[in-house]
């Protein structure tokens, strides 16, 4: 045998199916040669005794390799094949000749009509190298076959699931859309509600109104100051608005004199007075943006030291928004102008008033003035390294820290604990 195909093969696979071949001559004694030949080797094997029989056969089954011999009656050999393509592409198709013309047969080879061709006489172990090689040029091509169905198929479904994910990104982004809608019209009525309150307690007592609108304008500066997330600074300026809404359904006689002179109340007036933050809390909770805005009302006349109402409750447990708020109405509520006002606020602090609160709205006032150099910082603010620049006392004016003093770790947890126990109201000063 003559053929361009390599000479070895890898045995074939005993625990995979077995290849089928198709044996094509019209000599009955080549096709019962080749036949026991490949049945030895493990093969499943189908004859034909001529092309016409062979195509029918290939109408009906499917085979890993198709040998035929060139010259039989009616039709050759090299055109059987070549019809055979059309019916199984895949297959490797052998063509048998006694006749070489080596430029013919090369030619067929070239256009895919013959995958090799054997020379009569052949030798036993050349072709069944030769058939071996076919079945697995066949697997193979079997295999990429598949692979290229299945990949097929994903890309359709992952078109698919593209075109159902951009439907799905554009449902999203029309939801998105229609939220952003509905929460600017949620907030333009939030607004509105606000507005509409606000104006309701000018309406009713505009003392009342007039100081809403001053408290707002601190809480503001606080709110830069300390930097509050958007969510604070709107609970708080709300709150700063609304804070005394609870007054509306108290006479606007008893609200004069309570504040004008708060002593002559009874305990009866007394009671409709401590009331005013809880009623606050109920009428600013009609909407549910507003519960937080609700707690920050109901807690603006509680006192650091515990005596002030409606709960009665003291230092940490008062919401930190309220301490702020409360710090902003002790200012208004003075009726003292410049200095005056500020030294008022200040000697509330620790009783009636959160120290660090107090030092958040001195430092946020606009009248605040801290010597070049220095600056003015929180109590949670200090940190090791600081260094004083004002003497740190009690308030029974014990000197707990002196001026030049450079901050350690000890140093602020001992102001801390001292704190806990006995508010520290003084401004706090550091070098820049």
């Amino acid at each position: 045998m003559t053929s361009p195909a390599p000479a070895f093969s890898s045995p074939l696979d005993p625990a995979a199916s077995p290849p089928s071949l198709l044996v094509v001559d019209d000599e009955a004694a080549i096709r019962m040669v080749l036949s026991e030949t490949f049945l030895a080797e493990g093969y499943e094997v189908a004859t034909a005794a001529d092309a016409f029989e062979a195509l029918e056969i290939l109408t009906r089954r499917s085979f890993s390799a198709i040998l035929s011999d060139n010259h039989m009656p009616r039709m050759q050999g090299l055109d059987f094949l070549a019809r055979a393509r059309a019916l199984q592409p895949n297959a490797s198709r052998i063509l048998i000749t006694g006749i070489v013309d080596l430029e013919t047969l090369l030619a067929a080879i070239n256009r895919g009509e013959i995958y090799r061709f054997v020379i009569k006489p052949w030798v036993r172990e050349e072709l069944l190298a030769t058939i071996r090689n076919a079945a697995q040029r066949h697997d193979l091509l079997a295999q990429n076959q598949n692979l290229l169905e299945e990949t097929q198929k994903l890309n359709v479904r992952l078109g698919r699931l593209n075109v159902e994910l951009e439907r799905q990104l554009q449902r999203e982004l029309e939801q998105n859309r229609s939220l952003d809608r509905l929460n600017q019209a949620l907030t333009a009525n939030l607004r509105r509600s606000v507005a509409l309150s606000l104006h309701t307690l000018e309406t009713f007592y505009p003392t009342l109104g007039n100081r809403a609108k001053q408290v707002l304008e601190h809480c503001r500066n606080m709110s830069k100051t300390l930097q509050l997330s958007p969510a604070d600074q709107a609970t708080l300026e709300i709150a700063a608005q609304l804070h005394d809404v609870g007054l509306l359904g108290v006479p606007r006689e008893l609200i004069k004199r309570w504040q004008r002179s708060p002593a002559s109340l009874n305990d009866v007036e007394i009671g409709l007075i401590k009331n005013h933050p809880v009623h606050g809390e109920e009428m600013v909770n009609f909407m549910d943006q507003l519960e937080s805005v609700g707690k920050v009302v109901r807690a603006h006349h509680e006192h650091f030291d515990g005596s002030g109402y409606p709960d009665r409750i003291s230092g940490d447990a008062i919401p930190w928004l309220s301490r702020l708020l409360a710090v902003a109405i002790a200012f208004v509520e003075t009726e003292k102008r410049g200095d005056e006002a500020l030294i008022a606020v200040k000697r509330m602090s620790g009783g009636r008033l959160d120290p660090e609160a107090v030092r958040m709205f001195l430092r946020s006032h606009p009248s605040n003035s801290v010597i070049r150099g220095q600056r003015e910082v929180l109590l949670s603010e200090l940190a090791p390294g600081m260094t004083l620049a004002q003497g740190v006392h009690a308030s029974n004016g014990l000197l707990l820290i002196p001026e030049g003093q450079t901050l350690s770790r000890l140093y602020i947890d001992k102001l801390f604990s001292h704190h806990r126990v006995n508010p520290i109201k003084q401004s706090l000063l550091v070098y820049c």
